[in-house]
């Protein structure tokens, strides 16, 4: 597949799985802030794309599952060096240029667009 097939697939499962419109889900969208992606919402793209894409998705591995809750990770409300390090060891799809000059704990959302969900397929189905 190429990666405007994946982007038109990941498009059809955030309209359906958010009942967002068509024309906000852009590549550079979060699924947050733009989106309004809520919790629970993460579990329903995860299996949607399950789904749509015939591959298994382990806890963990689409979107991270300890970061808030771990002390090693967190201090101060900002992610900690060691933080971002297993961030990025778990998450190899995500750019975190920008969010390491400013790691405040709030912004990790604002790491999960549109690509970085496209960039997750495209690394799975390569595999």
């Amino acid at each position: 597949m190429t990666r405007e097939e994946i982007f038109e697939k990941v498009k059809e499962v955030l309209v359906d799985a958010l009942a967002a419109d068509d024309d906000e889900v852009t590549a550079e969208a979060t699924l947050e802030g733009d989106l309004g992606a809520e919790s629970i919402d993460y579990l329903d793209i995860r299996f949607k794309l399950e789904q749509e894409f015939d591959f298994k998705i382990a806890d963990g591995e689409l979107f991270p599952d300890d970061v808030g809750r771990n002390s090693e990770f967190v201090q101060d409300g900002k992610v900690t060096a060691t933080g971002i390090a297993a961030m990025k060891e778990k998450l190899p799809h995500i750019d975190f240029t920008a969010f390491e000059a400013n790691p405040e704990v709030g912004k990790v959302s604002e790491l999960f667009t549109v690509d970085t969900l496209v960039s997750f397929v495209e690394n799975k189905l390569a595999g």
